[in-house]
């Protein structure tokens, strides 16, 4: 059975969880619309991905 050698402080123990965290989600402003939109997805009040046509636009999300 593995037993560590010494006790991990707690400052040590919590820099290597720093990275663990979920991160939060990114928006960008679409230059087109001004509408906030993840980066690399379609833009679901105009339908544009890219300056292409990709889905019909919504009325009034």
């Amino acid at each position: 059975m593995a037993v560590p050698k010494s006790k991990i402080s707690k400052s040590r123990r919590g820099m290597r969880r720093s990275h663990d965290r979920l991160d939060s989600n990114t928006y960008i402003e679409d230059a087109q619309s001004g509408e906030l939109r993840r980066p690399h997805h379609i833009d679901l009040k105009t339908g544009m991905y890219r300056g292409r046509q990709v889905l019909e636009p919504k009325d009034d999300i």
